[in-house]
C-alpha cells in the first residue's frame, strides 16, 4: 500500500497511468462497452468492482489534462432516437471542476462511433462495472508541472 493515493487505483492502473506520455489517452468504460473487443490493441485494465465516477475522481488525483487542446475529456454522445438521460455526466462535471480550474469547459460530446475510433487508438482503457448507460468517459493527459 502508499500512503495518499487512493485506494482505487490498482498498481496495474498505476503503472499504466505512469507509462501514459503528454497526449495519451485513456478511456473509463461502462459495464456495457466493448473493452476487449475496441481495446485490441490498448492495455486493458479490469475494475468490475468500481464505478466510472470514483475511478474517475481517483484518477484525477494523480493525472493531469491536457491543456493544449480545447477539450480533454470526451464522453460518448447519445445516439438520436434514445430516450435516454445522463445525469451522470453531471457527476462527471462536478468530479473534473475539482480537479481543474476549466470546469465543464474542457468537455466534448463525441459521435458513438467516432468514439470507438477515438477509443481504438487509447493508451488503455478501464473496464469498470458501471451500470449507467452513456458512461462511458475518454481523458488526454497533459503535463505534469513539477
Amino acid at each position: 500500500m502508499l500512503k495518499g493515493i487512493p485506494r482505487v487505483l490498482s498498481p496495474e492502473l498505476l503503472k499504466v497511468l505512469c507509462e501514459m506520455g503528454h497526449s495519451d489517452t485513456i478511456v473509463i468504460a461502462d459495464g456495457n462497452f466493448p473493452a476487449e473487443t475496441i481495446g485490441k490493441n490498448a492495455i486493458v485494465v479490469r475494475a468490475d468492482g468500481h464505478g466510472v465516477p470514483e475511478i474517475l475522481e481517483a484518477i484525477l488525483k494523480v493525472f493531469p489534462l491536457d491543456t493544449y487542446v480545447d477539450y480533454p475529456v470526451s464522453l460518448m454522445q447519445v445516439m438520436p432516437g434514445d430516450d435516454v438521460k445522463t445525469p451522470i455526466w453531471d457527476v462527471y462535471k462536478e468530479i473534473v471542476s475539482e480537479a481543474d480550474d476549466r470546469g465543464d469547459k474542457v468537455f466534448a460530446e463525441v459521435e458513438r462511433f467516432e468514439f470507438y475510433e477515438k477509443a481504438k487508438k487509447a493508451y488503455a482503457i478501464i473496464a469498470t462495472g458501471e451500470t449507467a448507460v452513456y458512461a462511458n468517459i475518454m481523458l488526454q493527459k497533459g503535463v505534469v508541472i513539477a
